[in-house]
C-alpha cells in the first residue's frame, strides 16, 4: 500500500513538473522573447529599409548591388561582389549568407580577380590598378553592405553624369553615409551602399 503511495505522488509530482516547464518554456519563454523582439521591430524583422513610397529596398545589414539584383541603368553605387561559376561579377545571395570558399591559391578566384578588375576599370573608365581590392573581393559573409571610400570614389563620375550632378554633389552624399572607425581605431571608414543609393534615388521596382 505503501509503494503504491508513494508512485502515485510521484507521477503527481512528475506531471506537475512537466506541466509547468511546458507553460514556462512552451508558453511564457516564448512570449516574453516575442514581447522583447517588438522593443525594436525593425531589428527583429531584418533592418528592412523602405524607398521614399514606403516600399521595401533592402536591409541595413545587407549589401546587394541594386544593377545585379534588379536590371536596373547603371547609376547606382556598385557593392562587393561574390562571384559563381559562370559569372565572376555574381553579387552575393541575400538567401544565403556565406563566401566563395575560392582560397589565396585558387586558379578560380585568381581568374575572377583578374576579370572583375578589367570590367570595373572598363566600367569606371581608370587605369585597372586604381581599382581597389574590395572591389575584385568579397567579404566573408558575400552580404556586406559597406564598400570602401577609394571604390565609392571612382564610381563618382559616372553616378554625376548618369544623374547629371556636379561630381562635388555626389562625393557629398557619399561623405554623408560614410562611417569611421569605430571607437575611432577599430576597423576602417566604410561607405554604405544602400544609403547613399537611396539618396541618389533607388526606388523598389514595383511594389504595388
Amino acid at each position: 500500500m505503501k509503494l503504491g503511495t508513494t508512485w502515485i505522488r510521484q507521477s503527481v509530482v512528475a506531471v506537475a513538473v512537466l506541466v509547468m516547464m511546458t507553460v514556462i518554456l512552451g508558453v511564457v519563454y516564448p512570449a516574453v522573447v516575442w514581447g522583447v523582439s517588438r522593443i525594436d521591430r525593425s531589428s527583429a524583422e531584418g533592418s528592412v529599409v523602405t524607398d521614399s513610397a514606403g516600399c521595401r529596398v533592402g536591409s541595413a545589414l545587407i549589401g546587394i548591388d541594386p544593377q545585379a539584383e534588379r536590371g536596373r541603368p547603371d547609376g547606382y553605387l556598385h557593392a562587393r561582389l561574390l562571384g559563381a561559376a559562370d559569372d565572376p561579377m555574381a553579387p552575393g545571395d541575400p538567401a544565403a549568407s556565406a563566401a566563395s570558399n575560392q582560397g589565396p591559391s585558387s586558379v578560380t578566384l585568381a581568374g575572377w580577380i583578374e576579370s572583375r578588375r578589367a570590367i570595373i576599370a572598363e566600367r569606371e573608365d581608370v587605369r585597372p590598378d586604381q581599382v581597389p581590392v574590395d572591389a575584385v573581393t568579397g567579404s566573408g559573409s558575400s552580404l556586406d553592405p559597406h564598400i570602401s571610400p577609394a571604390y565609392a570614389d571612382i564610381q563618382v563620375p559616372r553616378l554625376a553624369r548618369v544623374h547629371g550632378m556636379p561630381p562635388e554633389l555626389v562625393r557629398e552624399v557619399i561623405d554623408s553615409h560614410t562611417e569611421g572607425r569605430q571607437l575611432g581605431v577599430l576597423g576602417e571608414p566604410r561607405v554604405n551602399v544602400l544609403e547613399v543609393n537611396l539618396a541618389l534615388g533607388l526606388t523598389a521596382p514595383d511594389c504595388g
